[in-house]
């Protein structure tokens, strides 16, 4: 272990989970937004959170029901002393967005607790800490927006239990827009409305697509990962909750993107390019679409973050 430090605050990246095809088995991690977590040592045992501060809503700062706490103690508990901490959590993004929210939150505090404690464990261990607090968020302890928020880049997640991620390299330049409409979609609902069966046909055309997306991701084919990028399953179910989906998704592939699709649950979109100019020129395709129905919204323009949380302060 390193030096124990006594103040640690930590940045931890949003995510596009699912990527089109990879439902559940894919993500990427964005420069931003994202969420900051303090974290400091106190004098009483346990993890409290003393402060919740950003577009945090009725955000709970109960530890039980907080990601970030709830992922917080489920390392202490596996720490061998007892210590003290107190967290503040510093949300610097929109909250049900469809960018991993929760899981930034529960990998920022992970991250600074870890490196309070003089980094007792390795980045990979924290990934089962993280996923606790998901559980809390969403009901199971899924990985597509925790793994890519802690390890950066692109990963795809070949088994939550036991847990098996694979860190996929990608093309460079690679460039995300994502357009998030003021509109609130909660990932239990978008679940609920998914089918148990899928049709023989179609779950071949996913797997090809999903097999294309990481191959060519790895091996840099930009028309390769643009023909992989179609989700056959999920998103015609889940777009009809997004209005004016349809038209904000032909937008960015009339703009110039490589590909489109619902990041996450929703109601963001996101849309892939192969250069910044071309995001750029995407994202506002994107925000006017969704202007021309009436709803707000806000663009987000980023190269894949492969460096994952960033370390602000610590002392």
């Amino acid at each position: 272990m390193v030096d124990r430090y006594q103040y640690v605050k930590v940045f931890a990246p949003a995510s596009v989970a699912n990527v089109s095809c990879g439902f559940d088995v894919m993500g990427f991690a964005l420069d931003h937004p994202g969420d900051e977590i303090v974290a400091r040592r106190t004098e009483e045992p346990g993890i409290q959170i003393s402060k919740v501060t950003g577009e945090h809503g009725v955000l709970p700062t109960s530890v039980n029901e907080n990601t970030a706490g709830v992922a917080a103690r489920a390392l202490l508990e596996q720490f061998d002393r007892e210590v003290g901490i107190e967290l503040e959590i510093h949300k610097k993004m929109p909250l049900g967005s469809g960018l991993g929210s929760s899981a930034a939150s529960s990998v920022g505090a992970v991250v600074a607790v870890n490196h309070l404690l003089g980094l007792p464990y390795e980045t990979d261990e924290l990934l089962a800490f993280a996923a606790e607090g998901e559980r809390v968020a969403c009901g199971t302890p899924h990985l597509d927006n925790v793994a890519p928020s802690l390890f950066g880049g692109f990963v795809f997640i070949r088994s939550s239990a036991p847990q098996d991620v694979i860190e996929l390299d990608c093309p460079k330049p690679l460039f995300a827009t994502v357009v998030h409409p003021h509109i609130k979609i909660r990932t239990e609902d978008t679940r609920k409305i998914l089918r148990r069966d899928i049709p023989l046909q179609k779950a071949v055309t996913q797997w090809g697509n999903v097999g294309g997306l990481v191959a060519g991701l790895l091996k840099g084919d930009y028309e390769l990962i643009s023909r992989s990028m179609q989700d056959v399953i999920i998103e015609p179910i889940r777009s009809v909750l997004i209005p004016g989906f349809a038209e904000v998704k032909e937008a960015a592939l009339n703009t110039g993107a490589l590909g489109s699709g619902i990041s996450g649950s929703g109601p963001s979109i996101f849309a892939l390019s192969s250069d910044k100019e071309t995001a750029t020129a995407v994202g506002e395709a994107m925000r006017q679409k969704f202007k021309e129905i009436g709803l707000d919204n806000e663009v987000y323009i980023s190269p894949i973050n492969t460096e994952g949380p960033q370390v602000l302060e610590k002392a």
